[in-house]
């Protein structure tokens, strides 16, 4: 794709190919390459950045730091044919389609300090479900510490009676990402290693199939959990996105 680019631009403008190959690298141009982005419109998109950075830099004393999501309808997906091993030569050869074998969804609750999590596994995510997770948090979470909860803007997490039961449990404190920025929650980096690692490289016949491969995850993975180590300063981000705001209004 890049040497195609190289010969197109280069017929075009009536030079050499390598002319153009000079040129890029000079300028560290690499139109071969494209990344994803997008902006959040929240409206207090600033104020919950350095809400959820500042905890992530500078934990309170006594506390426990939790980021928390659901991964909801994870399928339990069994392939039309049998898998290929690895070979001599080749690698491991799956078939495209599969069958649906049911769904679950997963409520994880990550400790942004020693990357303990703490998760639980649910038919369906509404208010319910939630309020059954917290209250598993707040059974796993020694009585002496405040609880901060780093969650997205998901309407369940806003539901009357979970500020019901935010008021009744004063020590818990809710800490909302800004809309369309779930990277800014962490626990979607270990959501996305169970994705890539166990998920999406098995082969499940049922629910019950799938649960058991996540439970044996998790339970390798808690014999030696390694933090996420959050480094980005709220004002390094905000320069960024600014940039990037720029560039949208710009004329190109």
């Amino acid at each position: 794709m890049r040497r195609d680019a190289f010969l197109s631009l280069a017929k075009h403008l009536g030079c050499p190919p390598a002319t153009v190959q000079r040129v890029w690298k000079r300028h560290d141009l690499k139109p071969h390459l494209v990344r994803t982005f997008k902006l959040s419109k929240d409206p207090h998109f600033v104020e919950k950045l350095e809400d959820v950075v500042g905890l992530y830099l500078d934990p309170p004393d006594k506390a426990l730091v939790l980021s928390l999501d659901e991964k909801t309808q994870i399928q339990a997906l069994d392939r039309a044919q049998t898998i290929l091993p690895i070979r001599p030569g080749l690698p491991e050869s799956r078939t495209h389609d599969y069958r649906r074998n049911g769904t679950v969804d997963l409520f994880a609750a990550l400790n942004t300090l020693d990357a303990t999590v703490i998760t639980e596994f649910h038919r369906r995510h509404r208010h319910q479900e939630f309020l059954v997770f917290l209250r598993t948090v707040d059974d796993n979470v020694p009585e002496r510490l405040d609880v901060h909860v780093i969650l997205d803007n998901y309407r369940t997490h806003k539901h009357d009676r979970v500020r019901r039961w935010l008021h009744r449990h004063p020590r818990f404190h809710f800490h909302f990402v800004p809309t369309g920025s779930s990277w800014m929650n962490l626990v979607e980096r270990w959501l996305s290693e169970l994705t890539q690692k166990r998920i999406r490289r098995g082969t499940f016949k049922n629910v019950h199939e799938l649960v058991r491969a996540i439970r044996e995850f998790l339970e390798v993975y808690l014999e030696d959990p390694r933090p996420f180590v959050w480094t980005a300063k709220a004002d390094d981000i905000l320069h960024k996105v600014a940039l990037n705001r720029e560039l949208l209004v710009t004329p190109h």
